[in-house]
């Protein structure tokens, strides 16, 4: 999401996709665990009930009803745009919000709001008239001073949210006013009523797709600034309202029969909070979507089994990883890294330990992303190679305790995990603990630089390797949680910010992407898959590769 847009989407039962506030970035933790279908990492910032408009009865939540879908979900961290950063509450607050532009089902930045946009000759001034239609779910109509106001909101010092700069920081004043060093946004101009203005520091072929993330979208002033518990019940312009929250029992959205791009043909989707085996919900008739389990995936794979007909699979633009703390001993050092990478067999493991549900990653960039490269970009499993490069690693004879952080309440380390552990003993003689803890703090200790080293993950905001080289990456970024620092890789992202040839753009993006695989601050591991069953009466349902609005699309004959 940057950081993008990152989410808690189950890459299988296995991968929990949750979204590391860069933007929708998600932060990808593998675990082993079972199909509940929620996020036990991601728990609500708060207590409490919303407020409910007959969100369908407590007991009836199996009964058939028609025009509501029945997914498997957690509690939000948050419902704040403007604050979110992991999957999971993205998941919601796309429904509920919506900015200046959006992302269709096929991936394409479409107007939202906005109901045109004029971009002047030299790139730089974006132009956007606010759709007549656009209100929010009070019925008052959204104004470009709504939208002025939310921006600034996004991008001010009180808020500090941690996704603005990324997603934000292109429009001019920006920066200065997060900082504190301006009272206003001089490139947020509202010409009138219907007519805002923005100015960014230099063309940037994707800046309409970062108006795509929660980071800029609309909320209501009067609410924020009236009630401190707003996005208990937020006053939204997307499809969908909030109608009923009970935490960890249910979460209700109901249909924006008003919408300004058109009245969803699902009239209500249930999400239901409680744990327990999605799969066994969904064989009760409990659930219309449950995802699958490495423990089920056998069975779902076979076209003549009970699951076989209702089964499907989708690549997902995310990626898992092991990150490195370059500013931390002994991963400053680059041998240590390359040697850990080279040591684990990460195939085998996508392969064996998880069934073939993970596809085994060769690069950063994901397949079908702009930019990817069909050959295996990765360090390869090289156990003697491994040894020789930590060989001449200043720690060889003196390695610091190593400490890996996932997220995780369990007993022991997530599966792969524990296969790692064993392959950097076995070929490299190292000792690696594992830290467990709850997802916000992970979050926490992430942006601060805290940990030595992590298992993550990153779920693209928008089809464009800008937003996970560039974000994670680049020396300056705020998202850059890792401290990886290289003139060379600046600069060459820095060149592609503003190249207007789509193949020359691309080509800086490919040379990037091979530094940074040398040197090693990540060790990819793999590209994510969705395993759903789906109920033959749910028709147009999707795993779109990103966060994105898909509700609309999706209908449901009982």
């Amino acid at each position: 999401m940057s950081q993008n847009r990152l989410l808690a989407i189950l890459l299988s039962v296995l991968a929990v996709l949750v979204l590391v506030v860069g933007g929708l970035s998600a932060v990808l933790l593998l675990s082993g665990g079972g199909d509940d279908g929620g996020d036990a990492s991601a728990s609500s910032g708060g207590g409490g009930t919303t407020t409910e408009s007959g969100g369908g009865g407590g007991s009836d939540v199996a009964a058939a009803a028609s025009g509501r879908i029945r997914l498997a979900s957690s509690d939000p961290i948050t419902l704040d745009p403007h604050l979110a950063g992991d999957a999971t509450s993205a998941e919601y607050i796309v429904e509920i919000f919506g900015g200046l532009m959006t992302l269709d089902k096929d991936l394409n930045v479409i107007p939202d709001i906005a109901d045109s946009v004029e971009i002047s000759d030299d790139g730089l001034v974006y132009t956007f008239t606010i759709n007549p239609d656009a209100a929010f779910h009070d019925g008052r109509a959204v104004t470009a001073e709504d939208v002025a106001y939310s921006l600034k909101r996004a991008a001010s010092r009180e808020l500090s949210s941690p996704t603005a700069l990324a997603y934000l920081g292109d429009i001019v004043g920006v920066r200065e006013y997060f900082f504190g060093l301006a009272d206003d946004v001089p490139g947020i101009q509202v010409v009138d009523d219907r007519t805002i203005q923005l100015t960014i520091d230099s063309p940037k072929p994707y800046f309409l797709a970062k108006l795509t993330y929660p980071t800029a979208f609309v909320v209501d002033r009067e609410q924020v600034e009236s009630n401190r518990n707003w996005t208990r019940r937020p006053n939204g312009t997307g499809p969908y309202k909030l109608t009923e929250w009970r935490l960890g029992e249910r979460i209700v959205l109901e249909a924006n029969e008003n919408y300004h791009l058109g009245a969803p043909a699902l009239k209500e989707a249930v999400y239901l909070l409680a744990g327990g085996s999605a799969l066994t919900r969904w064989e009760n008739d409990e659930l219309d979507v449950a995802p699958i389990s490495v423990n089920d995936v056998e069975r779902a794979r076979d076209p003549g089994s009970d699951l076989g007909p209702f089964y499907s699979t989708w690549p997902q633009f995310s990626i898992s990883y092991l990150a490195f703390n370059l500013e931390q001993p002994p991963f400053d050092d680059v041998h240590v890294r390359r040697a850990m990478g080279m040591a684990i067999d990460r195939e085998r493991i996508a392969n064996v330990t998880f069934s073939g549900m993970f596809q085994n990653a060769t690069g950063i960039l994901m397949p079908g992303m702009p930019g990817y490269v069909p050959e295996d970009l990765s360090l390869p499993f090289d156990p003697e190679a491994a040894r020789a490069e930590l060989a001449q690693s200043k720690y060889a004879d003196d390695m610091p305790v190593i400490q890996i952080t996932e997220v995780g309440a369990g007993a022991e380390a997530s599966i792969d995990m524990q296969a790692f552990i064993e392959q950097w003993r076995e070929h490299l003689g190292l000792t690696v603990e594992v830290r467990q803890t709850d997802f916000a703090s992970f979050l926490s200790a992430q942006d601060r630089r805290e940990l030595q080293a992590f298992s993550a993950g990153w779920i693209m905001d928008y089809p464009d390797p800008e937003d996970i080289l560039d974000i994670k990456f680049h020396s300056e970024s705020s998202l850059n949680d890792t401290g990886y620092s290289n003139p060379e890789v600046d600069s060459l992202l820095e060149q592609a910010r503003v190249e207007q040839n789509p193949d020359r753009r691309l080509g800086l993006y490919q040379d990037v992407e091979r530094l940074l695989l040398d040197e090693a601050s990540w060790l990819p591991l793999y590209f994510g898959v969705n395993h759903v069953v789906v109920k033959d009466n749910v028709k147009g349902w999707f795993e779109p590769p990103m966060v994105i609005p898909r509700l609309r699309y999706v209908t449901v004959e009982r």
